[in-house]
C-alpha cells in the first residue's frame, strides 16, 4: 500500500486548511477550510476540486474555525456525501459558523449584484444557508482520546489541542499489509497557560507530523496578556473614548469576556458597559456549559456570582436594530463584535462610525492575516475601505498579541519536543512564508527534524509499499 498527500491549502498561507490523503482504495480529507484574506487566495475557493467530491471517502476535521471547515458546504453541494468526523463540540460550533457563513455568502452576492461591481452578470454565492444545512446530517461526533476507524486500514484519535472549544490534535494510524504508520496533524495549537482551555497534548511518537506555524517566528511578550489588555483599555478610557474589540465569535470572544470580567472585579479597569454584539458569539458562549469536559472553566460557570458570561455590566445584542444604537455611542464603553480580522460582520459598521473619532481605540486581540482589513489597521494605514468608502483612521489602534489562541514559537517548540523520537518527516503548514521558514529552521537546528515547507497543490509520497 502506498500513501500520498496533496496540499490543497494552508501551504505557504494560514488559510484554506485542506490535506488530501490517498491510500490507494480510499481517499480522505483532513480539514476542509475556506481561503481568506488576499483576493488571489479567496479566488481559490472557486477552483475545481482535484478529485470528484463524490469519490472522497471521508473528511476528518481538527476544529471549527472557518479556515478549517468553511469549504464543507461547497464540497457537499458538488457531490460529497460521506461521513465528516469531528469532536462533538466541533460539530455544534460548525453548525453555528456554517449557517452564518452561508448567510454572508448570500448577502455578498446580493450586494455585488446591486452595486454591479462583480465581473459576473449574475454573481452567485459560493454556497447558501441551505447548502450549509445539507452538511449537518453528515457530521459524526467522536470523543477525545478514543480511537475510531474511518476505513479498515485507517484509525483516528483526537487529543486536546487547546485552541478553541473542541479543537483536536489528530492522530491517524495507517495499517498496511506489512507495516503500521502513524501520522499526527497538530491542527491549530493553543497556549500552554490559557485560563479556559487545556494545554496541547504531547504526542510521544509519529512517522510524519503536520505542524502549524502561524506564530512560528514570534515569541509572545513576557507581560501577562490581561495586563496588556488592561493597559490598552485604560489608555482609551483616559481619553473618555470607546474601545472596539474585533474578536472571533468562537474562542477569542469568550477569553476576552473572561479577562474583562476579572479586570473589572479586581479594579484594574473601570466598571463600564460591555456590549457583546454578535448573535453567534452569544450562542457559542452557551456551549461552554454543555461541553464542560472540554475546558477548565466549569467551577467558574457553577458559581453564578462569578460568571464571566453573565453579569450586570455585560449586555448581549442579538438584533440588528440593537447593534445600530451603538453607532452614536460615546464615552467609556466596550464593544466586542466579529469578525476578528475585520473582514466582515457587524464590527464593520462600528469601525465605519467610530474609526474617525480620535478618542476611540480599536484593540485587536488575535492574528491578522495578510490582506485583511485588520492587518491594514495594525500596519498603520491612514484610511481603510469600508462599504465602498475610504474611512479615516483617527482612532488609536492596539494589538494585544498575548491573547492570540495560537501557540507562539516557544510553545510550538515545546510541543515538538514532546515526541520521544524525531518524526521521519515534518510538514510546516498554516503559516505565512517568514513564520514557516523561521519554525522550520529552528526545528532543524535545535531538534534535528527533517522539515519541509510544502507548496500549494504539491504532492508527496509518504509511505511506499507498507
Amino acid at each position: 500500500m502506498d500513501v500520498t498527500v496533496k496540499f490543497l491549502g494552508a501551504a505557504g498561507t494560514v488559510t484554506g486548511s485542506r490535506y488530501l490523503l490517498n491510500i490507494g482504495d480510499f481517499e480522505f480529507l483532513v480539514d476542509c477550510g475556506l481561503f481568506q484574506g488576499r483576493k488571489e487566495l479567496r479566488r481559490r475557493n472557486w477552483d475545481k476540486f482535484p478529485i470528484l467530491p463524490k469519490d472522497l471517502g471521508a473528511i476528518v476535521l481538527t476544529h471549527a474555525h472557518m479556515d478549517h471547515i468553511g469549504y464543507l458546504p461547497r464540497l457537499v453541494k458538488d457531490g460529497f456525501s460521506g461521513p465528516i468526523y469531528c469532536t462533538a463540540a466541533t460539530a455544534e460550533l460548525a453548525e453555528i459558523l456554517l449557517l452564518d457563513s452561508g448567510k454572508l455568502q448570500e448577502e455578498e452576492a446580493e450586494y455585488a449584484r446591486k452595486k454591479g461591481y462583480s465581473k459576473h452578470e449574475n454573481p452567485e454565492p459560493l454556497y447558501t444557508m441551505e447548502d450549509a444545512e445539507a452538511v449537518f446530517p453528515l457530521f459524526v461526533p467522536k470523543d477525545f482520546k478514543k480511537s475510531f476507524p474511518i476505513h479498515p486500514s485507517v484509525d483516528v484519535t483526537y487529543y486536546h489541542a487547546g485552541h478553541i472549544l473542541g479543537a483536536a490534535i489528530t492522530k491517524i494510524v495507517i495499517k498496511g499489509d506489512s507495516q503500521t504508520k502513524k501520522m499526527v496533524f497538530s491542527g491549530d495549537l493553543g497556549r500552554y497557560h490559557d485560563p479556559l482551555l487545556f494545554p496541547p497534548t504531547l504526542i510521544p511518537e509519529a512517522d510524519v507530523v503536520w505542524i502549524e506555524s502561524t506564530y512560528g517566528d514570534r515569541i509572545s511578550t513576557a507581560i501577562k496578556p490581561e495586563d496588556e489588555l488592561a493597559k490598552a483599555i485604560n489608555d482609551v478610557f483616559d481619553r473618555d473614548g470607546l474601545a472596539i474589540l474585533p474578536a472571533f465569535a468562537v474562542g477569542r470572544t469568550q477569553l476576552v469576556m473572561y479577562y474583562l470580567y476579572q479586570l473589572m472585579k479586581k479594579g484594574k479597569i473601570p466598571r463600564a458597559p460591555i456590549y457583546l454584539d454578535s448573535p453567534m458569539a452569544i450562542n457559542v458562549s452557551k456551549l461552554y456549559r454543555e461541553y464542560h469536559r472540554d475546558h477548565k472553566l466549569i467551577a467558574v460557570l457553577d458559581d453564578t456570582d462569578q460568571h464571566p458570561f453573565q453579569h450586570s455590566h455585560l449586555h448581549y445584542l442579538r438584533k440588528q436594530e440593537q447593534s445600530r444604537t451603538l453607532n452614536e455611542l460615546k464615552g467609556k464603553a466596550i464593544i466586542i463584535s466579529a469578525s476578528g480580522m475585520a473582514t466582515g460582520g457587524r464590527v464593520l459598521h462600528h469601525l465605519f462610525h467610530h474609526l474617525p473619532r480620535e478618542k476611540n481605540g480599536v484593540i485587536f486581540v488575535g492574528y491578522q492575516a495578510e490582506g485583511t482589513r485588520g492587518r491594514r489597521l495594525v500596519d498603520g494605514e491612514p484610511t481603510v475601505r469600508i462599504y465602498g468608502l475610504d474611512v479615516q483612521v483617527k482612532a488609536k489602534i492596539y494589538s494585544v498579541e498575548g491573547l492570540s489562541a495560537h501557540a507562539d514559537q516557544n510553545e510550538l517548540m515545546e510541543w515538538a519536543e514532546g515526541f520521544s523520537e524525531n518524526p521521519k518527516l515534518a510538514f510546516i503548514i498554516h503559516g505565512e512564508e517568514d513564520s514557516a521558514s523561521a519554525l522550520s529552521q529552528k526545528l532543524k537546528q535545535e531538534l534535528g527534524w527533517n522539515t519541509v515547507i510544502p507548496n500549494y497543490l504539491e504532492s508527496f509520497m509518504l509511505f511506499e509499499g507498507i
